[in-house]
């Protein structure tokens, strides 16, 4: 794949988990998020976003909401748990986009917010219609995804690269 090439970033923050009395690592999945998990995997599959690589933080929440998700996609992208997505600022998450293969074309980052939607507001320098606008106001809750598209290689993903081109919730 060319550096040139379009590529998509997709945000995914984990879907509800329970509050108990585990480390915030080892936080499980509610009822909700069990059920919010597999809808987001079939709006990525309608929506015609198939990544060709999922990195996914560590914390047993988003583990379990990518693996409900990713049963709903017609084909299983290589995936990588990566620790460094657990509390992740902007700055440490754009380091590790930075870090990805030019040979990936769509990318899928499962993790949590604030960072989620952090990095989904920076990267967007611009947005179809009212989309950051939705996004901003939403908040980002538990289970949504932001689809940024950029041109070049990931080693130039910054602050305003990009085109916020999808934004969902469960919640609608």
């Amino acid at each position: 794949m060319s550096v040139d090439s379009p590529r998509r970033i997709v945000l995914l923050r984990h879907a509800k988990a329970e509050w108990s009395q585990e480390s915030d690592h080892e936080r499980p999945l509610a009822e909700r998020g069990r059920r919010d998990a597999p809808v987001a995997g079939r709006w990525l599959a309608g929506a015609g976003v198939s990544p060709d690589l999922t990195l996914c933080s560590t914390a047993l929440r988003t583990r379990e909401t990518w693996k409900l998700c990713v049963q709903e996609l017609p084909q299983r992208p290589k995936t990588v748990y990566d620790e460094r997505l657990y509390e992740a600022s902007l700055g440490e998450l754009i380091a590790v986009v930075n870090e990805v293969s030019d040979e990936v074309g769509d990318l899928l980052l499962v993790g949590h917010n604030p960072g989620m939607h952090a990095l989904a507001d920076a990267l967007a320098g611009e947005a179809d219609g009212d989309l950051l606008n939705r996004m901003n106001r939403g908040g980002f809750p538990t289970a949504s995804m932001a689809v940024v598209s950029f041109n070049g290689s990931w080693k130039s993903v910054e602050h305003g690269v990009g085109r916020l081109v999808a934004y969902w919730t469960p919640q609608g």
